[in-house]
């Protein structure tokens, strides 16, 4: 891999400097299929740059990442770039200075890959509406992490309100194993769910998410409660004859029981951000059902 450092430079220089060290690399630009623009803290650039590079073995992509630094300092655009067989694509970390800060936008736009899909991912703290954010407004998919803030139903529930078409948070992307076994369990009948109850650690965001999702897919009422986790345990639901449950006692591993069947364990691994993020670029589309599920959340949210 060859690393290049750039310091109080430009994003024009910047651009130059991949050009040159795509030739000397014989690595061209075309076998990229998108932009991910990480929008992050210094203290966690490195496990969110890992996770990107990790997505961007199945999604090549130019990795740009935006570390806002002292604002009080003076105007400086430092840059480190990264190309070679170990970086699938190309990396280029930004740390912006001064009032640069306050326009990353102008920065992070002359470097966006030509005719390509741009997707932006906050992996810590994110704007209450991602689709005002001058970067944001860049971007076709953006991607947040309710789990990632204190508070993480209540960023759920602002984002629901300024909810914009390729809006998504990895508290979401968490529930696609939960939501498929789930889903499969009613391939055969069980009967009209009457209510039913999810159980997480107390504050776990994907918890009323799911709640949410099943309230508006099975028309009943759908609690949640706390737990001792980690993160989702259980899903229950009281159905005509009985309980319809899975319940996960480790991270590998859930229990699924239906009415009159014997229990199976079922695979359900908890994942690693790497993993959620890749699934997250397999789709440049909107994703309807969060934004139902989300909004669900918003109106029955009381706090």
């Amino acid at each position: 891999m060859t690393t290049f450092m750039l310091t109080d430079t430009t994003a024009g220089k910047i651009a130059a400097q991949l050009t040159r060290l795509r030739h000397q690399m014989g690595a061209p630009a075309i076998g990229m299929v998108l932009t991910l623009v990480v929008v992050c803290d210094e203290r966690d650039q490195y496990d969110s740059l890992r996770a990107a590079t990790e997505a961007a073995r199945e999604h090549p992509s130019r990795i740009l990442v935006v570390i806002n630094r002292e604002i009080d300092d003076a105007n400086r655009l430092d840059a480190e770039l990264r190309i070679g067989e170990s970086t699938p694509g190309e990396v280029v970390v930004l740390r912006l200075y001064g009032e640069l800060t306050e326009h990353a936008d102008s920065v992070v736009s002359p470097l966006l890959l030509p005719d390509t899909p741009v997707v932006v991912w906050w992996p810590g703290a994110a704007p209450a509406v991602p689709a005002d954010d001058p970067i944001g407004m860049l971007a076709q998919r953006r991607i947040t992490d309710a789990k990632a803030v204190p508070d993480g139903l209540r960023a759920l529930v602002q984002r629901a309100k300024g909810y914009t078409p390729g809006d998504t948070d990895l508290a979401w992307t968490r529930l696609t194993p939960w939501r498929s076994l789930l889903a499969a369990a009613f391939d055969q009948p069980v009967g009209k769910v009457k209510k039913g109850f999810v159980e997480a650690t107390a504050g776990h965001p994907s918890a009323p998410l799911l709640a949410a999702w099943l309230s508006e897919r099975l028309g009943a009422p759908v609690k949640v409660s706390d737990s001792a986790g980690p993160g989702l345990t259980t899903v229950r639901l009281t159905v005509g004859d009985g309980e319809l449950s899975v319940a996960r006692s480790d991270a590998r591993l859930a229990t699924l029981s239906r009415p009159g069947q014997p229990d199976r364990n079922v695979a359900l691994a908890r994942r690693h951000t790497s993993e959620l993020l890749a699934e997250e670029l397999r789709r440049l589309d909107s994703d309807e059902i969060y934004e139902a599920a989300v909004k669900r959340l918003a109106r029955s949210y009381k706090g």
